[in-house]
């Protein structure tokens, strides 16, 4: 048997592609100049590595790798149910729910972060009812993880909503002929063929989180050792003696780690048309 040929492209699509070529360029040098700025300012500045490895660094690092972990946790076990009934159930006010989910996506942070302590905070509608049974949510660590769970739940959920949409129910309808129950199709069948959807919105998830840096400092403050991650060390350090080469310093790190979070997702994660081009 012959082996598959590449695509063979029209010459009409030659000349698209080529048209195309200057403003992709462009656009590449536009969102890559900024990085590689950082990272050779970065790399040629003095004392950036003493900063990197100074204590207030390696508990910003600590808290936000924590507190992001569970965050993703949280949203997997939260958000996993939600997308699939969004993507296979049928029941009123739907739409509601779908805009509603979408709704912190496009938010500012500080709005969220606004939001969060009204609803949270001490004097906020729920806090009374939260200090009666003895929890405390706003200007703790807790109150990093809620804040962050906010802003970024919503891309785990759109990417898992397209993902179980693009599982052809037909699968789920065999396993069902076989007497198989629905939970355990859904766990092996449904969610393993929305692998690629998931290992993606996991990612996001997590790396926006790593990132949140509103809504945190509204709802949890910039306390040290705390509540203080990566982002608000970094507004910490530009704000201090250090200036833009602290800020420098802590931004390569969060840099460094969303590039190689994304990366691996790209090695992971498999083009569902290659897979089924063999």
């Amino acid at each position: 048997m012959m082996g598959r040929r590449g695509p063979r492209h029209r010459p009409d699509q030659r000349s698209l592609y080529t048209g195309f070529a200057a403003p992709a360029a462009l656009a590449l040098l536009f969102l890559g100049v900024p990085l590689v700025a950082l990272a050779y300012e970065a790399a040629t500045s003095g004392g950036i590595g003493d900063r990197l490895t100074s204590d207030e660094t390696l508990a910003a690092l600590r808290l936000s790798l924590i507190t992001s972990t569970l965050t993703l946790v949280l949203a997997l076990l939260l958000v996993t149910p939600l997308a699939y009934l969004l993507a296979r159930a049928d029941f009123p006010g739907k739409r509601l729910v779908d805009t509603l989910i979408d709704l912190p996506l496009v938010l500012p942070p500080t709005v969220a972060g606004v939001a969060l302590l009204v609803a949270f905070g001490r004097r906020g509608v729920l806090g009374p009812s939260l200090e009666a049974s003895g929890i405390e949510l706003a200007f703790t660590t807790a109150a990093v993880i809620v804040a962050q769970l906010f802003v970024s739940a919503p891309f785990l959920a759109r990417s898992l909503k397209a993902g179980f949409e693009a599982v052809d129910p037909a699968y789920e309808a065999v396993s069902a002929t076989l007497g198989i129950s629905a939970l355990r199709t859904f766990w092996r069948i449904s969610l393993p063929l929305a692998r690629p959807a998931l290992i993606s919105g996991s990612v996001l998830c997590w790396s926006r989180a790593l990132g949140e840096l509103g809504a945190t400092l509204i709802f949890a403050g910039n306390f040290e050792g705390r509540t203080q991650t990566m982002p608000l060390a970094i507004i910490t350090a530009f704000q201090s003696s250090s200036g833009l080469a602290g800020a420098m310093a802590l931004s390569v790190i969060l840099v460094g780690v969303a590039f190689v979070l994304l990366l691996l997702m790209r090695l992971t994660t498999v083009d569902p048309g290659r897979q089924a081009g063999g």
